[in-house]
């Protein structure tokens, strides 16, 4: 019994060196991939050493994700990198965004059981509420995903006639188009400006203008950028002016950010009209009808 507990004791020991190991070793690799990134001029501003804790997390959830994924194969990793792209959420991987989900669909499940049944709650409500509760876990990490990646798009939408505006002033001092771009990435701030300096420095790494601005439209898929990264690549290869390109580019961005801001305004009323008949609406009925309502039932009372 003794020897038996000894082996199994270092068969743990050994189980655990590996494991810490491997941990190791993923972490150096993935050191010198960034070290090896910075080399070639790609620096990340501001960038946080994560505590152990959100590490160990986050690992636990690309396995989830990746050992899932391969073996059900239920998750559409392409649209969720895209989300996570558009999101600017570039350390995040879909298998880990896929594991948050398991993550959190199981983790809110049993917080529900564990909750109600120390509390000896109905076997109706608690089944009911442990399914609702892992379904919201399930949608929610996409969910937020999706709506970051909406307002970044909307951020940057905003901010491309400024962009624009930018680029027509350099291009008219004479400057070339590509230093122009430089010029305007670190005069721009929020997420245009970080999707600007990111092609920046994919052009230095070798990449031609259009195939960078290609890559920024993939990560941003807008209409208003669609518009900006075409005419600049149909300019280029037709040796078009391209101040006067970008001058009527401006233009017609100007006008469709008023067709955008009308839009809003129209579906203003529309979205008061429900606050307003079941939150509004209801307290001003009790105010006004009830003193009425008390006199009514005494009245028909003393009769």
């Amino acid at each position: 019994m003794t020897l038996l507990l000894l082996i199994g004791l270092a068969l743990t020991g050994v189980a655990v060196a590996v494991a810490g190991r491997a941990l190791v070793l993923s972490r150096q690799r993935m050191a010198a991939s960034i070290s090896g990134i910075e080399r070639y001029g790609f620096t990340s501003p501001g960038v946080v050493e994560d505590d152990e804790s959100r590490s160990a997390l986050n690992d636990l959830a690309t396995f989830v994700g990746g050992s899932l994924g391969r073996r059900f194969g239920v998750y559409r990793e392409a649209q969720l990198r895209q989300d996570l792209v558009s999101a600017g959420l570039y350390s995040i991987s879909a298998r880990m965004l896929f594991g948050y989900q398991v993550l959190c669909g199981i983790g809110f499940g049993a917080v529900w059981l564990w909750v109600t049944i120390t509390s000896n709650a109905n076997t109706g409500v608690i089944i009911l509420g442990a399914v609702v509760l892992a379904g919201l876990g399930w949608v929610a990490p996409s969910a937020i995903v999706r709506r970051r990646a909406r307002d970044r798009l909307r951020q940057i939408d905003y901010g491309l006639p400024e962009l624009i505006d930018l680029l027509v002033v350099s291009i008219e001092a004479g400057v070339a188009f590509a230093t122009a771009l430089v010029t305007a990435s670190e005069r721009l701030r929020g997420p245009l400006g970080e999707d600007l300096r990111l092609a920046n420095q994919e052009q230095r790494m070798g990449l031609a203008t259009s195939d960078a601005l290609e890559n920024m439209l993939a990560r941003c898929p807008t209409d208003m950028m669609r518009s900006f990264v075409r005419a600049v690549v149909e300019g280029e290869r037709l040796g078009v002016s391209m101040g006067q390109i970008m001058r009527n580019l401006a233009v017609e961005m100007r006008k469709r950010r008023r067709q955008l801001a009308e839009e809003r305004a129209q579906k203003a009323p529309i979205k008061i009209l429900f606050p307003l008949v079941f939150m509004i609406f209801p307290a001003m009925f009790v105010v006004l009808l009830g003193p009425a309502m008390f006199q009514i039932v005494e009245t028909l009372g003393n009769r």
